[in-house]
């Protein structure tokens, strides 16, 4: 079993900047892929980051240029580091882990979110 808990969640004004952290803890994999979800009331969830143990990032288009995903592996913390923040931004983020360095499949575990509301 894998533990994922999220903080850094909170209000910030449009043009303010926030860093998520998604601390994991128990089994570990020797690759693996960690993402950054988002869901905002009434849509789907969508992936905002991702990020494989072999290096490669990705990001949805519309936080291109704003929000960097990023690892601290003798923390086993990933981050999303947000800025130039957008009503639209707005939503519950969760992180999630996968077994494999691959954009492929399911993510096996997931935390239970924090949420980000972007004031206008």
């Amino acid at each position: 079993q894998v533990q994922l808990v999220e903080s850094g969640g909170g209000l910030v004004q449009a043009g303010g900047s926030l860093r998520l952290s998604c601390a994991a803890s128990g089994r570990t994999f020797s690759r693996y892929t960690m993402g950054w979800f988002r869901q905002a009331p009434g849509k789907q969830r969508e992936l905002v980051a991702a990020a494989t143990s072999s290096g490669m990032t990705k990001y949805t288009d519309s936080v291109k240029g704003r929000f960097t995903i990023a690892e601290d592996n003798a923390k086993n913390t990933v981050y999303l580091q947000m800025n130039s923040l957008k009503p639209e931004d707005t939503a519950v983020y969760y992180c999630a882990i996968r077994d494999g360095a691959t954009w492929l499949g399911k993510f096996d575990y997931w935390g239970q979110g924090t949420q980000v509301t972007v004031s206008s």
